[in-house]
């Protein structure tokens, strides 16, 4: 592919945590002012209204109505986060409160044995099948729920029915399979026979490799999945001058349209993301003239979490709530590195990043890339989070021009330069075996940065997230006083690791 992309949107949802001594278990008198719920056109449009007008988009601030019609246009599946923590191991309360809100449910819905759909065995969150507005009317006036989201709406998909976003837009999955023949103007030849991208020489990548290769780090790749042809990515990850190193697939991602399915379709990249993003991280410094990731000699972990880079259903939102928490559940893993998101805030993956960030990972996010159609968004979810990095591209020798497709804003902390004037961006492996890419957007500056983390990481490996993350501060071109909209700015990797 020559350039991954995504198109996504900002957003923000507020959450809230109340005493469990407040939580409504009776049912409680509603009054319904209207029965039947919105269309996906009119809920699309209220959120598209929203954005434009306010900035961002919350369900917690919609109306109990606007709620429970996406969840009825939504295959009649709710999101439920309660409890006053998002861990459940932090909240004595967690199973009391859940059989109260079950209890509540089936008061509404009458008892049925496909009412919960999953239970999060590390969060305080739940699933749940909801059909009467009556039902979510109540939810919302219980006390101890922190939020109450449709968890299968899909408004990509409703948009690109409605034609809003086709015109505009193109490929919003940011998949491709594409291979390219690299310029030879965009990668330096280093030993044994690999190929460095450009983007190392300006951020002093290839200098820095004398003081760290990221050996003994982990990184943890939440996206598509890997690809089970390109052996630089299996069997031949230890190749070159990457040695004694481990790479984990592994899949989370239920591949249906109907939310009640189960079985994980594995960990092998259906996309051709992953496999990029992974390369652009952690690609061995081979012998074959294929391109090297920026971490060579790290260790990887991948998660085959969803289907492409924009989460718009059940279970891709589902898939990366898992992974976040099976990798902040890794003690081996350090940081966690993700190029996807979506147009509006997501309870279950905030909870799912706040887990992770609260076992001491170091998470990075993509600030957001995408076409005319939401260019006039900010920085998008979850990287807009404090709990994360987020990571915006910047055409060549700049740190404050972002790319063409890419997004800035406040809460942007660093850039990365992956564009040049001639167009080209990041060359990376390709989804095939002996075969060169190009990937572009925020998504290459993401991962290429976790990269980066890794190198000031394993040069010190006593050092915790805070201190790691300071030392990169230091060695950008801002420090200290961050940019409005580009944070800290490019990082100089070998300052870095001095």
């Amino acid at each position: 592919m020559k350039k991954s992309v995504f198109y996504l949107f900002l957003s923000l949802s507020v959450f809230t945590g109340c005493s469990r001594d407040d939580l409504q278990g009776n049912v409680v008198e509603t009054e319904i002012t209207q029965k039947d719920p919105l269309t996906a056109r009119q809920i699309n449009e209220k959120i598209n209204e929203t954005i434009k007008t306010k900035g961002r988009f919350s369900w917690n601030e919609s109306s109990d109505h606007f709620v429970w019609s996406a969840i009825f246009q939504g295959n009649k599946i709710a999101s439920i986060g309660f409890g006053s923590s998002f861990d459940r191991s932090l909240d004595a309360d967690s199973k009391v409160i859940e059989n109260e809100i079950l209890e509540l449910i089936k008061k509404y819905e009458g008892s049925s044995d496909r009412m919960v759909l999953s239970s999060d065995p590390y969060l305080n969150q739940i699933d749940v099948a909801i059909e009467k507005q009556e039902t979510v009317i109540a939810l919302r006036k219980m006390k101890n729920i922190r939020y109450l989201e449709p968890a299968d709406y899909r408004y990509f998909e409703n948009e690109r029915q409605f034609g809003a976003t086709a015109k505009s837009s193109g490929s919003s999955s940011g998949c491709g399979f594409e291979s390219a023949t690299l310029n030879t103007s965009d990668y330096t030849t280093v030993s044994p026979n690999a190929k460095a991208p450009w983007s190392f020489t300006k951020h002093n990548i290839i200098n820095a490799w004398s003081y760290s290769s990221g050996k003994g780090v982990t990184i943890g790749v939440i996206d598509s999945g890997v690809s089970p042809e390109q052996t630089l990515l299996g069997g031949s990850f230890n190749n070159g001058l990457s040695t004694g190193r481990t790479i984990s697939k592994n899949g989370v991602y239920v591949d249906s349209a109907w939310p009640w399915s189960t079985g994980y379709d594995g960990s092998a990249d259906k996309c051709g993301h992953g496999t990029s993003m992974a390369s652009a991280a952690a690609a061995p410094r081979n012998n074959l003239g294929q391109p090297v990731g920026v971490a060579y000699n790290a260790n990887l972990v991948t998660y085959r979490a969803a289907s492409n880079v924009v989460l718009d259903g059940y279970h891709e939102q589902n898939g990366v709530k898992i992974a976040f928490t099976e990798l902040g559940n890794n003690s081996s893993v350090k940081i966690i590195s993700m190029s996807m998101g979506h147009i509006f805030s997501v309870g279950k993956i905030e909870d799912g990043v706040k887990y992770a960030y609260s076992k001491g990972k170091l998470i990075f996010c993509a600030g957001g890339t995408s076409t005319s159609f939401t260019n006039f968004v900010g920085v998008i979810f979850p990287a807009w989070m404090p709990e994360t990095q987020a990571i915006t591209g910047v055409k060549e020798n700049t740190s404050n021009q972002k790319c063409d497709v890419c997004h800035s804003g406040s809460e942007i902390d660093f850039t990365y330069q992956m564009e040049r004037a001639s167009g080209s961006n990041i060359p990376v492996l390709s989804y095939y075996n002996s075969q060169n890419d190009y990937v572009g957007g925020s998504s290459v500056a993401t991962a290429s940065t976790a990269g980066i983390a890794a190198l000031v990481w394993a040069k010190n490996p006593s050092w915790t997230r805070d201190q790691v993350l300071n030392k990169m501060r230091q060695s950008a071109t801002y420090y200290p006083t961050p940019n409005s909209d580009y944070g800290y700015g490019n990082i100089n990797v070998l300052q870095a690791v001095q």
